[in-house]
């Protein structure tokens, strides 16, 4: 039985990452959280996902989520991510992003959260390290770069790739397709690369911070490395992601979230 107590939880966009997410708040595997509300653009996909729940959120647009939850998370695709984000501050909400991306060409919203006594908490994902790139960005950073290499089709119909006429079906060797800052990264690769964003927003900033992204048809696994030199330390770290069934995202994110929401209520809390 849920707590009177229990925060509030509205998830936008019930897909790989968001249903996970889901299943785990209806189960009551995060202490002190609750399902409240869910949003999707294909209903009659979104009943069939819910019909087996113990206890059925509200099921609304992305627009009304704010105004049910204390935390609302975001898993949908770009096109609406300002109207999720809206509602979250603009009702005070803890608001938790996964298009990264798009936060960098909405950092207003960080003003609006301040005024709004909101909350913009941005999860690891698909990452490793942050604690570590915060930390040594608060004394000298002399560079950070990200190294992603993924299968191809988890490339497959990136706008950088259409727009440049890159093929990257074919490949019989590795392709590096990418080279640039974060902010462009995120922009050529808005459903690949929300990892890049949120390193940047964790050290020194998406100008400062550069990116590679590689096309190799020899992994199989979601691969990111970075490499970091600063006043405080040196130090270069990488990871390996099980894709989900969505190609382009790895299991691990959906797990970032649940240990996110977990922080908000733990009694402990581990990490900067």
């Amino acid at each position: 039985m849920k707590k009177q107590s229990d925060l509030k939880v509205a998830i936008g966009g019930l897909g790989a990452i968001g249903l996970k997410v889901a299943e785990c708040l209806d189960a009551g595997e995060i202490p002190g959280m609750a399902l409240s509300a869910v949003a999707a653009r294909d209903q009659d996909k979104l009943r069939r996902n819910l019909e087996g729940f113990r206890h059925q959120p509200l099921m609304l647009s992305v627009e009304e989520l704010g105004a049910h939850a204390d935390v609302v998370i975001e898993c949908a695709p770009k096109s609406v991510f300002s109207a999720i984000a809206n509602s979250a501050i603009d009702n005070g909400c803890t608001f938790m992003p996964l298009s990264v991306g798009a936060l960098l060409d909405n950092m207003d919203l960080i003003d609006r959260a301040r005024a709004n006594n909101a909350v913009i908490f941005v999860p690891t994902g698909a990452l490793l390290g942050l604690d570590a790139v915060k930390a040594v960005s608060e004394g000298e950073v002399s560079s950070i770069t990200l190294v992603t290499r993924k299968p191809p089709t988890g490339l497959s119909g990136a706008p950088y790739l259409v727009d440049n006429n890159i093929d990257v079906d074919n490949l019989t060797g590795a392709l590096q397709v990418f080279s640039g800052t974060a902010r462009d990264a995120a922009k050529a690769f808005p459903a690949n690369v929300n990892v890049a964003a949120a390193l940047a927003l964790a050290g020194i900033g998406p100008d400062r911070t550069t990116v590679e992204v590689w096309a190799d048809p020899a992994v199989n696994r979601n691969m990111h490395t970075i490499k970091v030199d600063a006043e405080a330390s040196s130090f270069t770290m990488s990871i390996e992601n099980v894709p989900s069934e969505t190609p382009a995202t790895g299991k691990i994110t959906a797990l970032s979230v649940i240990a996110s929401l977990r922080r908000l209520t733990s009694p402990l809390v581990v990490g900067t």
